[in-house]
């Protein structure tokens, strides 16, 4: 068995989509094998790339470049499972970057055990949204897609504490607040089957992404204790540093809280 950090760092190194999915859940299934066993492998080190491998397509643009499509259509929803698919595959290569990436920062073994299963979960995503797509004619890298969605990971590249404040008690926690009206716009389609798919889909990542934010959440805390920060301070001090923008209400204060993040983490920061 691989060192965890090497896994890591081969799956950033996969270009192809579902090739990156299918090593991401084969190391997933080793690791968790071995953790279910009673072991403890070795996490190791590993020198991740600054950017992830990627596939020739979708053409990455500017956001502001990317362009808008009417919900209600068939290639708007077809835009949405897309645009999700996309966050999906970064949300592979970013949890596998945190293991590789902070590997020779001392830390529990929980921490590994969330990340993987964190990682697991984003190749499942990803999966079940190409599917979606590909029951629509279509497929991942058909459309173009939003360019920016590496920055937080290059902009906390050194800061751990940073990273777990943007990545899941920001990026991903906006995820709650988006999902519910996303599954909405499927359910209006019911007679299309591929939006029926789609709302299953979605309905198992909305459940899942909760977990995400959760295990953000709780390692942030922790070290906040390690190195006695307070951490709602550090917290807000942390994303007016490395989060470009205010946070955008309307958020899905039930779904966060279940998460670990009280309304005081996020409300100062909206705008």
């Amino acid at each position: 068995m691989k060192p965890l950090a090497q896994m890591a760092d081969d799956v950033l190194r996969t270009a192809h989509a579902r090739e990156k999915t299918a090593l991401s859940r084969d190391y997933a299934a080793t690791w968790q094998a071995a953790r279910a066993a009673g072991e403890v492998p070795e996490i190791g080190t590993a020198t991740p790339p600054d950017q992830p491998a990627r596939p020739d397509a979708p053409e990455l643009l500017d956001p502001r470049d990317v362009p808008r499509r009417k919900p209600g259509s068939t290639a708007g929803r077809m835009a949405i499972l897309h645009a999700v698919a996309h966050i999906e595959l970064n949300a592979v290569d970013l949890h596998w970057d945190i293991i590789a990436r902070f590997s020779d920062t001392p830390m529990p073994i929980g921490f590994f055990d969330d990340w993987v299963k964190a990682a697991d979960e984003e190749s499942k995503h990803f999966n079940l949204m190409d599917d979606c797509l590909e029951a629509m004619g279509s497929h991942y890298g058909a459309l173009p897609a939003h360019a920016g969605m590496w920055r937080a990971a290059e902009d906390t590249a050194e800061d751990l504490m940073g990273r777990l404040a943007v990545v899941p008690m920001v990026l991903e926690a906006r995820g709650l607040d988006v999902t519910p009206s996303m599954i909405a716009t499927f359910q209006k389609a019911k007679d299309d089957p591929a939006a029926v798919q789609a709302v299953d889909a979605l309905n198992v990542i909305y459940a899942e992404e909760v977990h995400h934010v959760a295990y953000g959440s709780k390692w942030f805390h922790f070290l906040c204790g390690r190195h006695d920060i307070e951490p709602k301070e550090a917290f807000h001090d942390l994303v007016q540093r490395y989060f470009h923008g205010a946070l955008k209400p309307p958020f899905n204060e039930e779904k966060r809280a279940e998460a670990g993040l009280p309304p005081d983490f996020y409300w100062p920061l909206a705008g």
